[in-house]
């Protein structure tokens, strides 16, 4: 029976142990190579040069660690076995509307292609949602 029932649960689980993973923002400090940078982010969606300096934007779903992951999916889990499977109504949706925030760095490199600076590019503040009337 107790199978039975772990065999129920569903998408929340799913989902939850599936959520894209915590990004190593450490990448981001002077001095670090524009390779780790990459390989952390993936491939900017912007590369350009201003004034000869590299200049590059990366955006990317910040996640969850896998302790947080693994936390979740446990508790779904456990929410639906009490619940007989009842929880997915609840838990699918939660799962997919915390599914990390999309985040986006501007990164400046210097002449070795290294870390200069970079900076948190926060689109609420610099594209304000317009009030509909």
């Amino acid at each position: 029976m107790g199978m039975a029932m772990l065999s129920m649960s569903g998408c929340a689980v799913f989902m939850a142990g599936n959520q894209p993973s915590k990004k190593n923002l450490n990448v981001l400090n002077p001095g670090s190579s524009r390779n780790y940078v990459i390989a952390e982010f993936g491939a900017p969606v912007l590369s350009e040069y201003r004034d000869g300096t590299r200049v590059e934007i990366y955006t990317f779903q910040q996640g969850y660690s896998k302790w947080v992951k693994v936390g979740r999916a446990f508790g779904h889990g456990v929410a639906d076995v009490a619940s007989i499977g009842l929880w997915e109504v609840f838990g699918t949706p939660t799962e997919a509307y915390f599914n990390g925030k999309e985040t986006s760095y501007e990164v400046s490199y210097g002449p070795d292609d290294l870390v200069k600076s970079y900076k948190l590019i926060d689109f609420e503040q610099t594209f304000p949602k317009v009030k509909q009337q």
